[in-house]
């Protein structure tokens, strides 16, 4: 049977990597995914990406947690409860309000005929290995549910080895749409190819609704957490 310690360790995991998950589903990610590997180059331009993109996940991770850490949320003391509570409440409200802003600046966006491509368009037009890793630094810039994901394991009472755990973890989920669909075309290039251009084809209809979804749960999770707390 768990203890006490393990029943805490295992839920803090599953709910950093819950967080994870969902900041994952980063239409922006799987859309530069497909491009580069579809381009001249896919493995070398893809790893540049997938290099940008886990060192700008992973600096970012261990920046907070430290920052967190020592700061002395993880420690306990009778205002923690209240903190846990005011924090994760106010952190999940924030979270659905974005998703919200999203989906109406989205709506706005879609009704101005000729707009601009933005910076990661116009960068991926030509693929590099240098502007791989760029575009990997750019889309992979902390968002609020990935934080919230760090905030998770940095306020948790966990060992230094169980808290370098969750943050590799978190990482590797974060990062999830740029090396799995490079694994999947070192299996079967062609089918890869074909396939993540027509899920492509899906997620630009509808990515902005899979995003704000995503928010909106995962802002859901860390209020409800906190309530029950």
């Amino acid at each position: 049977m768990l203890g006490h310690g393990d029943t805490m360790a295992a839920g803090m995991l599953a709910q950093a990597a819950g967080l994870a998950l969902l900041s994952a589903l980063s239409p922006t990610a799987l859309l530069v995914s497909t491009v580069y590997l579809g381009s001249a180059r896919p493995l070398r331009t893809t790893g540049s990406y997938l290099a940008g993109a886990a060192g700008m996940s992973g600096a970012i991770a261990v920046v907070v947690v430290f920052v967190l850490r020592g700061a002395g949320l993880s420690l306990p003391s009778h205002h923690q409860t209240r903190y846990d509570l005011r924090l994760g409440l106010g952190l999940g409200l924030i979270m659905i309000g974005i998703a919200i802003v999203v989906l109406l600046r989205r709506r706005r966006a879609d009704a101005v005929p000729g707009r601009r491509p933005g910076l990661v368009s116009r960068m991926i037009a030509n693929p590099s290995t240098h502007s791989a890793f760029a575009v990997g630094l750019i889309v992979f810039a902390p968002g609020v549910t990935f934080l919230a994901a760090l905030e998770v394991i940095a306020t948790a009472r966990a060992s230094f080895e169980l808290t370098a755990l969750a943050v590799v973890v978190a990482v590797v989920i974060t990062v999830l749409l740029v090396w799995l669909p490079l694994v999947l075309y070192l299996i079967a290039p062609e089918a890869t190819e074909h396939r993540l251009k027509a899920f492509n084809g899906w997620l630009r209809r509808h990515g902005t609704a899979v995003l704000a979804a995503a928010m909106i749960a995962a802002g859901t999770i860390i209020a409800a957490t906190a309530a029950t707390a």
